[in-house]
C-alpha cells in the first residue's frame, strides 16, 4: 500500500501557517492601535475644550486655529503682555562705541624704566590741559624715567609731582605740554551696586584697550592701607591697566583701577575718584597729603542693630582730648555724615587736613551730643604703629622702646604724641632717656615707675641723649 501524503512533515505547510498567524495577529494589533489611538484623541479633545472655557474667547480675526497649546493656570508670578517694566526709565546700552569714542583721548599709556633694565607698563589718564595726570603709585615708584603716550601717539616725559603709597595713588605733569585733550571727574558717591561701568587702558602694552562690567561692590576693604575703601567691579583688568580710568555711563571718572584678586577672574578694585580728588590739591602742592588726625581708638560694635564706632582710647593732648571726647563715646557722624566703621571714621577724619575743624556727633549715656575738634597732622605709618604698641607714657605723651644691651643703657624714643607735652618740651623720635627726676633709669619698667611716683602737680625731670650730647628738659604731666 502506497504511504499518503506527509503533510504536517512538510516544511511549506509550515511557512503558510505562520504567515497565517501573522497576518492575523498584525490585523488584530492595528485594530487595537487604531482604538487607541481614537481614545486618546478624545481624551484629549475633551481637555482641550476644558481649557478653551478658563480662557477668555480671542479675537477671530485670522485664519482659523489648526491646534492648541494646553492651558496651564500658572502659579508664579508672571509678566503680563503688554504690561509696565519692571524697572521704569531703564535702557539698556545697545554700544558703547559712542562713549568709548568720547573719553578715550584723555586715556594715556605708560611706561617706565625702573633699576637697571627692567620695565613696567600702567595707565593714566588726563586732568589738566597743561599735562597733569592721575595714576597708581605702584605703578611708578621705582620708575627712573617714565614716557607717557596719548591715544593719538603723541609721547611726552612725565615727572612725579606728588604720590601717596598709602592709597596708592600719584599724580605726575607731562613735560613741554599744553592743549592737551582731559577727562571730566565725577561722583563716586553716586555710584550703585549693578551700575555699568568701563575701564581703558594699557594691559600688557595693548594701548586704550576697553573692557567694561557692573559695580560688584562698594567700600571693600583688600589689605593695600589704612584707608582702602574700593570700588569692586567685575570687568577685566590685568597688569598694565593698573592707574587707568573707571568710566560710568555719562563719560565720567568715577576711578582709578588698581588692583586685581589673583585667585579669580572678574574680581577688580578701582579707588573711588571722590577720594582722589580730597587728595589731589595736596599732591600738586606739597607732593604729599596732609592728613588730618583726631587721636581716639576705636571698636567697632558687634550690634547689627546699632552700627557705630565705639572710642575705647583717647590720646592725651590729642584734638579728641581737646575736644572732650571720653571713652565709651560713639562716634555716629562727622560733619552731619554717617559713621559706622572705624574705616568711615579715618577717611571722613584724614581728608580733613589738619587746622580744620570737623563736627563730631556723639552718644554718650544714651544721649546724642555734639563736639567740635581742631584736628592736627597726622602721624605718619611708623608712628601710628607705635603709638598702638607697648611703651606708651600717656601723661607725658611718649611712646617708649629698650634699647639693646650693646646700644646702652636708657629707653628709646619711638614715638611723640602731637600736641603732647613732651612735643612741646621739645622731645623728638631717637633720643634716648637715660634718668627720670635724677635716677638712672635702664628699662621701661623702672621709667614708668618713677614717672608714676612724681608728686601730682611736680614737673618730671628727663635727661636724655641726642646725637652725644646731654639735655634736659622738665614736663608737668597731664592727668
Amino acid at each position: 500500500m502506497r504511504d499518503g501524503p506527509r503533510v504536517f512533515g512538510s516544511s511549506h505547510f509550515v511557512r503558510c501557517l505562520l504567515a497565517l498567524i501573522c497576518c492575523l495577529s498584525t490585523t488584530a494589533l492595528a485594530n487595537d492601535v487604531r482604538e487607541w489611538a481614537r481614545a486618546k484623541v478624545r481624551a484629549q479633545k475633551d481637555g482641550l475644550d476644558a481649557g478653551a472655557a478658563l480662557r477668555p474667547a480671542e479675537p477671530d480675526d485670522g485664519p482659523p486655529v489648526v491646534w492648541r497649546e494646553r492651558s496651564i493656570i500658572p502659579f508664579w508670578k508672571e509678566k503680563l503682555p503688554g504690561g509696565p517694566s519692571l524697572v521704569p526709565n531703564f535702557s539698556p546700552p545697545s554700544s558703547l562705541a559712542p562713549l568709548v569714542r568720547a573719553v578715550r583721548s584723555g586715556v594715556v599709556n605708560l611706561s617706565t624704566k625702573n633699576e637697571g633694565t627692567s620695565k613696567s607698563l600702567g595707565s593714566a589718564f588726563l586732568i589738566t590741559s597743561d599735562g597733569l595726570v592721575v595714576t597708581n603709585n605702584h605703578v611708578i615708584e621705582r620708575a627712573q624715567s617714565i614716557i607717557c603716550r596719548l591715544a593719538d601717539g603723541r609721547s611726552y616725559e612725565g615727572r612725579v609731582v606728588g604720590r601717596d603709597p598709602e592709597t596708592d595713588l600719584a599724580l605726575l605733569r607731562l613735560t613741554d605740554a599744553s592743549e592737551l585733550p582731559t577727562v571730566t571727574l565725577g561722583d563716586s558717591d553716586e555710584l550703585e551696586v549693578g551700575d555699568w561701568i568701563v575701564a581703558i587702558g594699557n594691559p600688557f602694552g595693548l594701548d586704550t584697550s576697553v573692557t567694561h562690567g557692573l559695580i560688584s561692590a562698594r567700600e571693600r576693604v583688600i589689605g593695600v592701607g589704612p584707608f582702602d575703601d574700593f570700588i569692586q567691579i567685575d570687568a577685566l583688568i590685568n597688569p598694565g591697566n593698573s592707574g587707568g580710568p573707571l568710566f560710568d555711563m555719562r563719560g565720567h571718572v568715577v576711578g582709578v583701577t588698581s588692583a586685581i584678586m589673583n585667585q579669580g577672574q572678574g574680581v577688580g578694585f578701582a579707588v573711588p575718584i571722590n577720594l582722589v580728588k580730597d587728595l589731589l590739591p595736596n599732591l600738586r602742592d606739597q607732593g604729599t597729603p596732609m592728613r588730618g588726625w583726631l587721636g581716639v581708638t576705636i571698636s567697632e560694635s558687634k550690634d547689627a542693630a546699632a552700627s557705630e564706632a565705639m572710642i575705647v582710647d583717647v590720646y592725651p593732648g590729642s584734638p579728641a582730648e581737646k575736644a572732650g571726647l571720653r571713652p565709651g563715646d560713639r562716634l555716629v557722624s562727622v560733619n552731619g555724615k554717617p559713621v559706622e566703621r572705624y574705616q568711615q571714621l579715618l577717611r571722613r577724619i584724614a581728608v580733613q587736613g589738619p587746622g580744620m575743624v570737623v563736627k563730631l556727633g556723639i552718644v554718650r549715656n544714651g544721649k546724642v551730643v555734639s563736639a567740635q575738634a581742631l584736628l592736627s597732622t597726622r602721624p605718619s605709618a611708623e608712628v601710628m604703629k607705635t603709638l598702638l604698641a607697648g611703651g606708651r607714657i600717656d601723661s607725658l605723651g611718649l611712646v617708649l622702646a629698650e634699647l639693646e644691651p650693646s646700644q646702652g643703657q636708657g629707653v628709646r624714643v619711638e614715638a611723640v604724641a602731637p600736641g603732647s607735652v613732651a612735643e612741646v618740651g621739645g622731645l623728638a623720635v631717637g633720643d634716648v632717656i637715660t634718668e627720670v627726676n635724677r635716677t638712672p633709669t635702664a628699662s621701661l619698667k623702672q621709667l614708668q615707675a618713677l614717672v608714676s611716683a612724681t608728686p601730682d602737680g611736680e614737673p618730671v625731670l628727663l635727661k636724655f641723649t641726642r646725637k652725644d650730647a646731654a639735655r634736659y628738659v622738665a614736663l608737668k604731666r597731664r592727668s
